[in-house]
């Protein structure tokens, strides 16, 4: 039996689904729908090895429909036309009831492939699940996302990933024919980094290994059998995450030294270039912000570049720009500005535009007060005149507090000479 552990315990039902409670749990966002056949289309993002596959199959046998299935790596518009053709015949005038077209990695399709989806999923000839790892927001085009919900698949849990070891163990029939004794499973789950899939595989390989029908799993023997080179660094692993996060914190610790290297490390595991460019891009605006603005136009430059050129070029060019971002001045202010504002509106709801901020398009408004009594600034000597632009429940508040820098301190120079109330200290 040449097929792989993981596809052999592939659950079938929602019954044996493990994990992601959130949305097929008892009181999943996804249940009901599944159970009553109604699922709209949608884009499953999480990491590799959490069940996206598994719950297209799922959804498509709980609600007895059609079942298409596309890789976006090796498939082309060509392909995809075949298919929705198929689907087109084979499916039902409702939407409960047409064909499911489950495309794999579907942040791997270019602008024009994803653009050949759209026709299909606005009539209704399919119901379109696509899989991601990648951010949809950026991976997939607004026309066909706006069509689509999203929904996220958690990495398993310590629990979770116990769990299909065991299921495998009492399920598999190769597997249950052994004694197979989980002593251990750390290094077991450290090394799947959170991908079920993974778990599984190199589960087997160690059972296998072994060439005994009696194997005591323990954290020494998952070790020796797996090399540690292979998992040097996980691109959808724990690592993943650490080494991003070393990378952004040396940045904003203003350590080109610590930056690069993190940075070599990402490179040399494969991470994605457009990931690594996405987030120097959002720490230049978070961790840099107005000490040094022209920070976001070179990281925005960065990721145009890289995009367009790729490696092994790229290195070069986010070698550059993280080297300047880390030397950079740095301030939050920005970012703390837009927490505090927010967490305002969370508190204060919906309040009332003033009646003098107000448009007033149409002679009704006019008479009714809008824009009444609004003070042109252009009108007035340095172009400024004192105004309240905030809701009257709010009036005198102040959500951005300049940095300590030396851009900062120019604009706290130019606040305190406008607004002194808010700017005296």
């Amino acid at each position: 039996m040449n097929e792989p552990l993981a596809e052999r315990v592939r659950p079938k039902s929602l019954e044996d689904y493990i994990s992601q409670h959130h949305l097929v749990g008892e009181k999943g966002s996804l249940t009901n729908q599944i159970k009553k056949g109604i699922t709209p289309s949608l884009i499953l993002w999480g990491a590799p090895g959490t069940g996206k596959t598994t719950l297209a199959n799922i959804i498509a046998k709980t609600s007895e429909r059609p079942f298409y299935s596309l890789s976006a790596i090796n498939s082309g518009v060509k392909d995809i036309r075949e298919v929705i053709d198929k689907a087109k015949q084979s499916g039902g005038l409702f939407t409960s009831k047409n064909p499911i077209l489950f495309i794999d990695e579907i942040h791997r399709f270019s602008k024009s492939q994803q653009d050949s989806l759209l026709g299909a999923v606005e009539k209704g000839w399919v119901t379109l699940i696509g899989a991601t790892t990648e951010n949809p927001s950026f991976e997939v085009i607004p026309a066909l996302l706006s069509r689509c919900q999203v929904y996220i698949l958690n990495a398993f849990e310590k629990k979770d990933l116990e769990a299909l070891l065991k299921r495998a163990i009492k399920e598999d029939v190769l597997l249950k024919s052994k004694k197979i004794k989980l002593k251990e499973t750390e290094a077991l789950l450290r090394l799947s980094g959170g991908d079920g899939r993974k778990l599984l595989n190199i589960f087997e390989l160690i059972i296998n290994s072994e060439g005994s029908d009696t194997v005591t799993i323990t954290d020494d023997l998952v070790l020796a059998k797996i090399q540690k080179n292979t998992v040097l660094y996980d691109k959808a692993g724990e690592q993943h995450y650490d080494i991003i996060s070393a990378f952004i914190k040396s940045i904003r610790g203003s350590d080109p030294n610590g930056a690069v290297y993190w940075l070599a490390r990402m490179i040399e595991g494969g991470e994605d270039v457009k990931f690594i460019a996405r987030r120097m891009l959002i720490s230049a605006s978070e961790d840099i912000g107005l000490a040094n603005p022209t920070a976001l136009v070179m990281a925005n430059t960065t990721f145009q570049a890289v995009t367009t050129i790729g490696y092994p070029e790229a290195r070069i060019v986010l070698s550059q720009c993280a080297i300047y971002l880390a030397t950079s001045p740095k301030s939050n202010a920005s970012y703390m500005a837009i927490g505090k504002a927010q967490q305002t509106v969370k508190q204060t709801g919906d309040l009332s535009v003033p009646l003098s901020l107000r448009n007033a398009p149409t002679q009704l408004m006019k008479d009714l007060g809008y824009a009444q009594n609004y003070k042109y600034a252009h009108n007035y000597q340095n172009n400024f005149v004192e105004e309240e632009f905030l809701p009257e429940e709010l009036s005198g508040t102040s959500f951005y507090k300049p940095g300590t820098n030396q851009r900062e301190n120019v604009i706290k120079d130019f606040l305190k000479n406008r607004w002194k109330d808010k700017y005296e200290g």
